[in-house]
């Protein structure tokens, strides 16, 4: 991958900045109804419920983020011929569908339902974080990443702030959650996709 752009570096400098500011500001340690609203959990009926289910609404958030980068790396085995891309499309396919699966079991087991299937918010919302959004936001297209001139470029450059916006929901997650498998889960989701951004950041460099 040729052609680094200083000025990407430096805009993700500024917005991973950005984005810890507005936590710091926002969001305090065991304010669940806070970290609900920094993530884009709407109020609605129920509301009183609403302050109390970090762990039903980081679900119901998650499992369409995950399925957004899962439709970016499955473009990805289609489109790319580096090894490196497509081995960060496989982990990211493997080990996000089973994050997905995990959560889905919970959500049943701890809720008594099915986890609702809808369509544009399971899909729609992980392409609305492609640009870094908070739960919402614009949509991408991925046709316009499918007919990217330089796809690899365009892939990074679109899954860096989407593992971004994964990482920040995680970090959320921990910081008011009392469940040990979600703990586990949101330590797990920023040490891998971290280790994902460095290696992104990285092949855009060189």
């Amino acid at each position: 991958m040729k052609n680094p752009t200083l000025l990407y570096g430096i805009i993700g400098l500024l917005m991973g900045s950005l984005l810890t500011l507005v936590v710091v500001t926002f969001v305090s340690p065991g304010d669940n109804y806070g970290i609900m609203r920094m993530m884009g959990m709407s109020q609605r009926a129920g509301d009183a419920d609403c302050k109390g289910s970090l762990d039903q609404h980081f679900i119901e958030h998650m499992i369409p983020h995950h399925e957004g980068a899962i439709e970016m790396a499955v473009l990805a085995q289609e489109k790319s011929s580096d090894p490196e891309i497509l081995d960060l499309a496989d982990a990211i396919i493997s080990s996000q569908t089973e994050e997905i699966e995990q959560m889905e079991d919970w959500y049943k087991e701890w809720y008594g339902i099915e986890f609702p299937v809808i369509e544009n918010a399971r899909m729609g919302m992980g392409r609305g974080m492609m640009h870094g959004g908070m739960m919402g936001g614009d949509t991408a297209d991925i046709e316009a990443l499918e007919n990217a001139e330089d796809f690899d470029t365009a892939f990074l450059e679109e899954m860096i702030p989407h593992h971004q916006m994964a990482v920040m929901m995680a970090q959320m997650l921990l910081s008011g959650t009392s469940r040990p498998e979600m703990q586990q889960l949101a330590e797990e989701i920023i040490v891998a996709q971290e280790d994902e951004i460095e290696q992104m950041r990285m092949w855009l460099s060189e």
